[in-house]
């Protein structure tokens, strides 16, 4: 039989909770205003891109536009990266933060 010569309480804990933080973190797609791109043409973006509704795309081009951005996505960075990638091929400002 073989024991543990380092007691149960000294476990590294730490770095259990760095990869579960890693595992849960979640992201953002933030789309900034400009003076470029049409009302339009960020909604059906959004509409394609985020997979958002008519009424979501709509409700945060509004925001973009009077707030001058507005969070329109949030999960994954594997999932946010090629989207983020997409709305900038398409002119719009976006970042992942």
């Amino acid at each position: 039989m073989i024991f543990s010569t380092k007691p149960a309480w000294e476990t590294d804990y730490e770095t259990d909770v760095d990869v579960l933080e890693q595992e849960t973190r979640k992201y953002q797609i933030i789309v900034h205003n400009d003076d470029v791109n049409t009302f339009d043409w960020v909604i059906e973006s959004l509409m394609d891109v985020c997979e958002h509704t008519p009424e979501q795309a709509e409700q945060c081009t509004i925001l973009i536009h009077y707030k001058g951005k507005c969070d329109v996505l949030t999960g994954t960075y594997e999932d946010l990266k090629p989207r983020c990638t997409e709305l900038l091929r398409r002119s719009l400002s976006a970042e992942i933060v």
